[in-house]
């Protein structure tokens, strides 16, 4: 009969190794110390702001504090003055024309009015981004249209023209056309801009559920402070080029910053007012 073993060379539980911390995902966009002025009028006074991958940000800030300058740095429409502008690596000021050409596909816009050419019916428009920049053949586009027609709920408008479109379906159909090059960037500068309520909140469920869909950086400008509440997952708040704040939705709308408490709850008394 074998000898017991000593209290000491008993096998012990061992320990469960200690979890590894969560990589932090990168950031699709990055703003470092980004100046901008036009004239004597100094729009973004170096701004740093990060946008992260696979989620709906939102930048708010009262009107006239920078935030569709900021849309059109991403795309390469400005340049900073000071500064660099960095999207999934590339700095934007940077890049040569063509290699921007080719980085302009990764981008999907959706302007204020839908954008939408007045010659062309609403088809024609959602298809020219694929005619524009692919080679896909007349039954290949049609499949991707009517699809994404389809998503937006206009399957059966093709052959409207944008005059016959009411302002919520000119915005739908602006935001099909910005998803037919499945981009990994889609840009929505004020999106809700003069639709009443109820269409505002339709148009948030669509980007949420379209979305949740397909994944990808959303970057909704705004200063509607119920469209933040219904779709932001992380806010930024900008205020004369700068950002006060910034961080997941959740945290924001819980902020101490009295700025940003004056802004996300609407109240009159507080640092902002009517200059």
């Amino acid at each position: 009969m074998s000898e017991e073993l000593p209290a000491e060379h008993e096998e012990r539980e061992r320990p469960a190794p200690a979890a590894s911390p969560p990589e932090k995902q990168q950031d699709a966009i990055e703003f470092i110390d980004v100046h901008k002025s036009f004239g004597r009028n100094h729009v973004l006074r170096g701004l740093n702001m990060s946008l992260p991958e696979n989620q709906i940000s939102m930048i708010l800030g009262p009107s006239g504090t920078g935030k569709s300058v900021c849309i059109k740095h991403i795309v390469g429409l400005l340049y900073p003055d000071q500064g660099d502008v960095i999207v999934h690596g590339h700095s934007i000021p940077s890049l040569r024309d063509a290699d921007l050409f080719e980085l302009r596909k990764k981008f999907g816009v959706l302007f204020q009015d839908g954008a939408l050419f007045g010659s062309m019916n609403l088809y024609d428009n959602v298809a020219f981004p694929l005619r524009q920049h692919t080679e896909k053949g007349e039954e290949e586009i049609a499949e991707i249209v009517n699809g994404r027609l389809k998503e937006v709920g206009l399957g059966q408008a093709n052959e409207k023209m944008p005059n016959e479109l009411s302002g919520g379906m000119r915005k739908r159909a602006g935001f099909a056309r910005a998803l037919v090059l499945e981009p990994d960037i889609v840009l929505f500068d004020e999106p809700d801009s003069g639709l009443d309520p109820v269409r505002t909140a339709l148009l948030c469920e669509l980007i949420k559920e379209i979305h949740a869909e397909n994944g990808g950086c959303y970057v909704v400008i705004t200063h509607d402070i119920m469209s933040a509440r219904r779709v932001a997952e992380h806010i930024s708040v900008l205020w004369k080029g700068k950002i006060v704040e910034t961080g997941p939705a959740q945290d924001l709308f819980a902020s101490e910053n009295p700025f940003v408490r004056q802004f996300l709850s609407g109240e009159s008394a507080g640092p902002l007012g009517m200059e």
